[in-house]
């Protein structure tokens, strides 16, 4: 098992497709973020989904499913020595998901689901819940406790790691705006590391092509940079090599090509920031 940490002591980055997809776009993503780590300090871990299961519309494409989506991962895990994380919807994923992830995320809209975050820190894997886009950041401190109740009525040795991850509040309807003061907050109230992500801060949900979820993702980069200045731990996007292609969430995707870019930028921001 890859190892995967999350640290207060080095700017890591969770990245990869929102979903997976064939193995040739997962693999290319992959092996573009292996290369890539060398530079992050903290390291990167590899994420997608195997089903998106709170995509607008009831056509839209949710992915591999469990089985074939954990297979998936597990022969990216294989090709690059990347930990990797997937998210998990129902309690009854997050063992056969632990079988092979490394780190389990809990959605922004299930952040207080209790028996999912039960089980998922029953499994004794690093989890990371997403905040809710209507939740204050100290309601978040409620879904970090369960994680950690989970893991220890489950008998792990040691302490949970858990982190939690600002990714906007809406802001009407339709938009979301980002306060950069949750990061401190969310930290305090919760003891945890916090991550920012930068990609779904800056979706526009029901704005897009029939329904579906629009974004403005000319907004990821200044984002990210105030994130690191603002304090967090650690980064999360979503990279697509061709986002307006992309099976879900391509407006607010970052394109593979700018990423090294901008992560090289937000390093330097972070580690003045600390200094």
């Amino acid at each position: 098992m890859s190892e995967a940490r999350f640290r207060g002591d080095a700017l890591f980055l969770i990245a990869g497709p929102c979903v997976l997809e064939d193995d040739a776009l997962n693999l290319r993503v992959a092996e573009h973020l292996a290369k890539l780590a060398d530079r992050v300090p903290g390291g990167i871990i590899f994420k997608a989904s195997f089903d998106k299961a709170n995509r607008s519309n009831a056509g839209a494409f949710r992915g591999p499913g469990l089985d074939e989506g954990l297979a998936a991962l597990d022969r990216v895990r294989r090709a690059t020595g990347l930990p990797v994380l997937t998210d998990v919807h129902l309690p009854e994923q997050c063992a056969p998901a632990a079988q092979v992830a490394d780190v389990l995320q809990i959605p922004a809209f299930l952040c207080r689901q209790t028996d999912l975050l039960l089980a998922a820190g029953a499994t004794g894997r690093p989890v990371n819940v997403k905040k809710g886009q209507w939740l204050h950041p100290e309601g978040m401190r409620g879904a970090v406790e369960k994680v950690r109740e989970g893991f220890t009525a489950a008998g792990h040795k040691g302490s949970a790691q858990v982190a939690a991850t600002e990714r906007g509040s809406f802001f009407g309807y339709g938009d979301l705006v980002v306060d950069f003061r949750s990061l401190s907050r969310m930290r305090a109230a919760c003891d945890a590391p916090v991550i920012f992500d930068a990609t779904h801060s800056v979706q526009q949900p029901g704005k897009g092509v029939a329904g579906a979820s629009g974004g403005a993702r000319e907004f990821i980069p200044a984002l990210t940079l105030a994130a690191c200045a603002a304090g967090a731990d650690g980064l999360f996007l979503e990279t697509h090599p061709d986002p307006e292609h992309a099976p879900s969430d391509g407006p607010n995707m970052i394109p593979l090509e700018k990423l090294d870019a901008l992560i090289e930028r937000a390093v330097r921001v972070w580690e003045v920031a600390r200094a």
